[in-house]
Order: C-alpha cells, then sequence, then structure tokens
C-alpha cells in the first residue's frame, strides 16, 4: 500500500510541473502575441477571405445541385416542382396547384 501512495504521489508531482510548463509557455506565447501586435492582425483578415471564396462556391455548388435536381424531377415526374431554401435541406420543393373552389 505505502508503494502505492508513493507512486501517486509522484504521479501529482509529474502533472503540477506539467501543468506548470504549460502555463509558462501559454505565457510566453500571449506575450509574444501582444508585442507582435502589428503583424497580428494580418493573418485575421485572410481567413475572412477564405470564408468569402468558400461561400460563394458552396452557393455555386448548391445552385448546381437544386439544377439537376429540377431537371431530374422534370425529366421524370408529371408533377411541378421549384427550388427554394427549405429547413430541412431539400434542394426542390413540389408544387401543389390551387383549385378554385366550384
Amino acid at each position: 500500500m505505502a508503494s502505492n501512495t508513493s507512486g501517486q504521489g509522484f504521479q501529482n508531482k509529474n502533472r503540477v510541473a506539467i501543468l506548470a510548463e504549460l502555463d509558462k509557455e501559454k505565457r510566453r506565447l500571449i506575450q509574444s502575441q501582444s508585442m507582435n501586435s502589428p503583424g497580428a492582425s494580418i493573418p485575421l483578415s485572410r481567413p475572412a477571405v477564405n470564408k468569402d471564396f468558400r461561400d460563394h462556391a458552396e452557393q455555386q455548388h448548391i445552385a448546381a445541385q437544386q439544377k439537376a435536381a429540377l431537371q431530374h424531377a422534370h425529366a421524370h415526374s408529371s408533377g411541378f416542382f421549384i427550388t427554394q431554401d427549405s429547413s430541412f435541406g431539400n434542394l426542390i420543393l413540389p408544387v401543389l396547384p390551387r383549385l378554385e373552389p366550384e
């Protein structure tokens, strides 16, 4: 039993040392970032450009998928369909005509 408690004590000391080292490294990185603040703003602007590009590419991909789905539906069905954003991720939605009451 005594060897078990001494092993746990060693593990706890080891964990504390690792956590202290990580904390020290974190503080060093934060200080280096604050000292280099003019250069820190440059990388922040690039992801926005990449995000806009990805969003545009994704919209084009969705538009192409909608067009293909619409063409397929019109070719293989006698119903009417439209492209519209759906809460459930559907690319096209069926349209039911309104009939005038007689």
